[in-house]
This record gives structure tokens, C-alpha cells and sequence, in this order.
């Protein structure tokens, strides 16, 4: 029988609560519902495996380790899990990654990240608005999704386009639209108090520093200056059963073939 493996592979992360209760957990699900497949898991963050062997002394592995391991151990048929949020730069690394592998193993192949498809960002667009669904007038949800210098930077403006009318906005830390353009958007609808959560796998650096911190720069002080009460939720969407379902979904289509 071939040995058939499921790789994991996210950004990473720094802080070790929210990568057990995000990453963590998703890989728990995976090896749940694929339980005769080994799950590995990789990061493509090269800073943030470097500081988590510098703090903690555990060393994980690059797409690249991880899958040269997998073939050294006989590992014929392999399933790489993107739990990144867009097709971005860090999701390239994991297709050119595979690229350099693909003549090690009978099969390998790799999912699209959790938003690729018209359907996929249908799928989240109704999971945020049943997140504020049942907020009161003058209170929202504001998502601080990462942003990017890649093409792909559009899915945030989409998103924010598609939750018009409901109680979710997004915004970007690195790219379009920024918090000042939020701002626009919440002082416009009379928003006078918002839950921000990270629109991100896990609630690491961005979430603590950039999004709940009281720096003069972070979303939660630029809120404040501008006359909205800002309420920091720090959980990743890597915590959430429907997220988790979102990404095993994917795996199941092109383990069968659909993809």
C-alpha cells in the first residue's frame, strides 16, 4: 500500500496560544477527517520559524524540508493543505516548492487557499456577516486582513464590497483598503462601536501589535481618535469549526480529483 501524506503549510506564527487553538487545531481537524493519511506540518515564513527555534527550540520546516523528508521516507502519494487566506506571494512559494518536488512522488498535489473561487468568497462573506448578524445599530465587525504588494491585495477591497449593507467591513494592514478608508466607511453608517478581529489564520503579531495595541498607529488608537470605540477579538479564523470545514472541503476535492 503507498504511504500518502497531508502537508500542512501556513504562514506561521510567533505566539504559541494562538498557533495551538489556529493552526493547531485545523491540523487536528484534518488528521480527523483524513485519518489514514500521516499530517506534517510546514511554515513559509522564514522569520517566524527562525524566532520560534531561536524562543522555543523547536524547529519546524519549510516546504521544501518538509517534502524532501517525506520522500526520503517512502512517501509515494502527498496532499499539500494551504492554510493561507489569498493567492499571494507566500502561496507561490508553496507552488514553486511543489514544482521543484513533483518528480519525487507518484502524486502531489496542492489546494487553492481558502478564498480562490467566486464560491469560496460566498462562503466566507455569509460566514462575517453571521458574525455580526445580530449586532445592534451603531456596532460592526471590522476585519484587519494582512494585506499584500501582490495582485491578489484585491480580495480584501472585494470582501469589503460584498459585505455592503451588513455589519462587517475589512480592512488591510499592508494594502488597500486601510483604516482610513474603514474609518470613512463606519463614521458614514454611524458606527459607533466596532469587535475587531483579525481576518487572518491566527491572531499573532499584526492582531496583538498592529490591531488591539494603544500605539498612536494601530487600529484600535486611529479608531478612537476618530470617535469610535474599538473592542479588540483576539481569535483567529483558524479557531473556527466552519473555517476548518472550509479548508477540508478543498483537501477532499482534489484528493477525489475535482480540482
Amino acid at each position: 500500500m503507498a504511504k500518502k501524506a497531508i502537508i500542512a503549510v501556513s504562514f506561521g506564527t510567533t505566539f504559541p496560544e494562538t498557533r495551538k487553538k489556529t493552526i493547531g487545531a485545523t491540523e487536528e481537524a484534518i488528521s480527523k477527517a483524513f485519518s489514514n493519511y500521516d499530517v506534517y506540518r510546514a511554515f513559509t515564513s522564514k522569520i517566524v520559524r527562525r524566532r520560534i527555534k531561536e524562543n522555543e527550540g523547536i524547529e519546524i520546516d519549510d516546504v521544501d524540508t518538509a517534502l524532501t523528508k517525506l520522500a526520503d521516507k517512502g512517501y509515494q502519494e502527498v496532499y499539500v493543505q494551504s492554510l493561507h487566506i489569498i493567492p499571494g506571494i507566500e502561496y507561490n512559494l508553496v507552488q514553486d516548492a511543489i514544482n521543484r518536488h513533483k518528480d519525487n512522488f507518484t502524486a502531489i498535489k496542492v489546494t487553492s487557499p481558502l478564498l480562490n473561487t467566486f464560491d469560496d468568497f460566498q462562503r466566507l462573506v455569509l460566514f462575517l456577516k453571521k458574525q455580526s448578524e445580530y449586532l445592534p445599530t451603531g456596532k460592526a465587525v471590522l476585519w484587519m486582513g494582512h494585506g499584500t504588494a501582490h495582485k491578489a491585495f484585491t480580495t480584501y477591497a472585494c470582501l469589503d464590497h460584498m459585505l455592503f449593507g451588513a455589519k462587517s467591513y475589512v480592512g488591510a494592514v499592508e494594502s488597500y483598503p486601510d483604516i482610513n478608508d474603514e474609518v470613512k466607511r463606519l463614521q458614514h453608517a454611524g458606527i459607533k462601536k466596532v469587535y475587531m478581529q483579525p481576518l487572518m489564520m491566527v491572531a499573532g503579531n499584526h492582531a496583538h501589535n498592529d490591531m488591539a495595541s494603544d500605539e498612536p498607529k494601530s487600529w484600535k488608537s486611529i479608531l478612537k481618535d476618530n470617535g469610535i470605540q474599538a473592542h479588540p477579538v483576539l481569535k483567529g479564523l483558524g479557531e473556527y469549526p466552519e473555517i476548518q470545514k472550509m479548508f477540508i472541503t478543498k483537501l477532499e476535492s482534489i484528493i477525489k480529483g475535482d480540482e
